[in-house]
C-alpha cells in the first residue's frame, strides 16, 4: 500500500469509471463500492445499489471496514494507514494482470473472521502474487458483520426489515453481481468464478453454495476451515433482537430511533449482548433468505453442479485455544480440559486412541487435535460425505499437515496456516509460517498453484501433486499438504471413526471460534 504508483489504469464500470494503480504489472483497484452506504435509513436492511458517479473516480486506498469490534482481525495487518471503520463498507477490490478482454479465471475471496470480524483489505489477501502467477483476476470484499449483518428485526419491526438477519449475507450476493456484471471490464470472465474463503470465509462459502439467489454467480467453491452446516434458529434470533431494544429502551415502533443511533453506540450493544448470551449475531433461519439449514441433514440442491474443495489444518485450535495455560496442560490437566468439549466418560478413550495415533504427541498436542478433530475436522468431514452422497459434482478433500516453527513449533498447523501459502503470500506471513526456507517456498509452490487449478477447471491436479481423485465413501482420498504433499486414503481412520459418534459441533453448541 505504501509502494510508489508506477502508472494509473482506468476502467469503466457500471456506476462510474474507476482508476487504480499498476505495480509490478499488476493493475490494482481498491475500495470499489458495490453498494450504497448501510448507514442511517440503510441500516439493517438488504444492500442496496451504489450511486452512480460523474468523472473518474480513485481506487487506491482500500475502503471502510465494516463496524467491528476492535482488534488483529479489523486492523488487517497493517502497521500505518489502516483503513477506517464505517457503515460505508460495501467495498470490494480487484487484481488484474490487465483490464482487458482476457476472459481469466476470476477468485472472489470472503474473509475470515466468522460473520464478527475481519475485513477483505488484510494484507495476507493481498492478490498481486496470485493474480501474477497464475494470470488470474482476484476480488476481495468487505461485507457488514455481526449485529449491522445479522440482527433479525422482522419480527419486532415487521416486514419493511425483512432480510436483516441475513443482510451481511445478501451484501456478499450484492458482491458477487457485481462481479457477475463489471468484471469483464477488468480482464476477467464472468464464466469462472470460483468463491473461496478460510474460517469464517468459508463459511460464507457454505452459505452461498446452499442459497438460491446466488446460483448462477459462481461456478465452483472452496471451503478452508469453515464448513457451516446448521443456522441460527429464528427464535434465538429474536431473543437477541429484543435485547438490544431493551438495551436502547426502545419499543417496537422505534425503528427509526435504532437506525439513527451512532454505529459506535450499536457496536457496544453488540458487545454486551454477545457477553451476557454467549451467543453471536449471525446467519439464520429467517424463512425469508433461508427456509432451510445449508448443509444438515443433507447437502442443498443448489451445491449438487457445483465443484468444491473442503478441507482444514491438522491442529486448528493451537490457534485459538492456545495460550500459556494450555501450552502447560499435564496428563490430568488434559483429561479436565476435554471434558468441556467431548462427553466426560469419552475422554479417557479419545486419549487413549489419539495416543495411538500420534506417537510420543504430548498433553498440549493431544488436546489440540483432539479438540479439532472433534470440531472442524467432524463439520467438514460431514459437508463432504453429503456432498459425495449428493452425487453430481467432485468434492476433493485435503488436510494441511506442514508444522510451522514458530514459537519453537508448539503451535504445529494451527488455524489460518494455509492463508500465506495459498495466496502466495509467504513473505507477508512470517509471523505464522517463519522466514523463508525451501520449505515455506515449496508449500507456496504447492497450494497456489493447486488452488489456481481448481479455479481454472474445477479440478485441482498439476504438476506440483501426486494425483488426487475426487473424495468418495469408500476410499476416502484425501491430499496432505506437506513437503512433500502425499494423497492419502482414509487418513487417521480411527480418528475419524471415534467422531462419528458426535452430531456436528453447530447442534451442539461447541464453539470452535471460528
Amino acid at each position: 500500500m505504501n509502494e510508489p504508483i508506477q502508472a494509473t489504469a482506468d476502467v469503466e464500470t457500471a456506476t462510474g469509471r474507476v482508476r487504480g494503480e499498476v505495480y509490478r504489472g499488476i493493475s490494482i483497484f481498491r475500495g470499489i463500492p458495490y453498494g450504497a452506504s448501510t448507514a442511517g435509513e440503510n441500516r439493517f436492511l438488504p444492500p442496496r445499489p451504489p450511486k452512480a458517479w460523474t468523472g473518474t473516480r480513485p481506487c487506491v486506498d482500500y475502503g471502510d471496514t465494516a463496524p467491528q469490534a476492535p482488534g488483529l482481525l479489523a486492523q488487517g495487518g497493517f502497521a500505518d494507514r489502516r483503513p477506517e471503520m464505517g457503515e460505508d463498507c460495501l467495498r470490494l477490490n480487484v487484481w488484474t494482470p490487465a483490464a482487458d478482454g482476457g476472459k481469466r479465471p476470476v477468485l472472489v475471496w470472503l474473509h475470515g473472521g466468522g460473520f464478527e470480524a475481519g475485513s477483505g483489505s488484510n494484507l495476507l489477501y493481498d492478490g498481486t502474487n496470485l493474480a501474477r502467477r497464475g494470470d488470474v483476476v482476484v476480488v476481495t470484499v468487505n461485507h457488514r458483520l455481526g449485529i449491522f449483518g445479522h440482527c433479525h428485526l422482522a419480527d419486532v419491526f415487521g416486514d419493511a426489515f425483512a432480510g436483516s438477519a441475513n443482510a451481511g449475507y445478501l451484501d456478499v450476493v450484492a458482491a458477487l453481481r457485481w462481479v457477475n456484471e463489471n468484471i469483464g471490464r477488468f480482464g476477467g470472465n464472468a464464466g469462472c468464478v470460483t468463491i473461496l474463503g478460510q474460517s469464517g470465509g468459508g463459511r460464507k462459502v457454505s452459505l452461498l453454495t446452499a442459497s438460491p439467489p446466488a446460483q448462477g454467480l459462481f461456478q465452483r467453491g472452496i471451503v478452508q476451515s469453515g464448513s457451516h452446516l446448521r443456522l441460527m434458529s429464528r427464535e434465538r434470533a429474536v431473543e437477541l433482537a429484543e435485547r438490544l431494544l431493551r438495551h436502547f429502551e426502545l419499543t417496537k415502533s422505534d425503528a427509526r430511533r435504532l437506525q439513527q443511533l451512532p454505529w459506535r453506540d450499536i457496536r457496544r450493544a453488540n458487545r454486551d449482548i454477545t457477553r451476557a448470551t454467549r451467543a453471536r449475531f449471525s446467519p439464520t433461519l429467517d424463512d425469508t433468505v433461508f427456509a432451510a439449514h445449508p448443509w444438515e441433514p443433507e447437502a442443498p440442491p443448489t451445491a449438487a453442479t457445483i465443484p468444491m474443495m473442503v478441507g482444514t489444518c491438522r491442529t486448528e485450535l493451537s490457534n485459538q485455544l492456545g495460550n500459556d495455560e494450555t501450552f502447560a496442560l499435564d496428563d490430568a490437566g488434559l483429561v479436565e480440559r476435554l471434558g468441556t468439549f467431548v462427553p466426560r466418560k469419552d475422554v479417557d478413550g479419545l486419549i487413549a486412541l489419539f495416543r495411538r495415533t500420534n506417537p510420543g504427541a504430548d498433553a498440549p498436542e493431544l488436546f489440540f487435535k483432539i479438540t479439532t478433530a472433534r470440531g472442524y475436522y467432524r463439520d467438514s468431514i460431514l459437508q463432504t460425505e453429503a456432498k459425495v452422497r449428493q452425487g453430481g459434482a467432485p468434492v476433493y478433500s485435503y488436510r494441511l499437515m506442514w508444522k510451522t516453527p514458530i514459537e519453537g513449533g508448539r503451535r504445529i498447523t494451527p488455524h489460518s496456516l494455509d492463508l500465506p501459502f495459498m495466496f502466495d503470500n509467504a513473505d507477508k506471513g512470517r509471523h505464522m509460517v517463519g522466514p523463508g526456507t525451501a520449505q515455506t517456498r515449496a508449500m507456496a509452490n504447492t497450494m497456489s498453484e493447486t488452488w489456481l487449478a481448481f479455479a481454472r477447471s474445477g479440478d485441482p491436479n498439476n504438476p506440483t501433486i501426486p494425483a488426487w481423485k475426487p473424495y468418495d465413501l469408500e476410499h476416502r482420498t484425501v491430499m496432505s499438504f506437506d513437503t512433500p504433499p502425499r494423497v492419502e486414503s482414509d487418513p487417521f481412520r480411527e480418528e475419524r471413526i471415534a467422531m462419528e459418534a458426535y452430531p456436528t459441533q453447530q447442534r451442539t453448541g461447541v464453539r470452535t471460534r471460528g
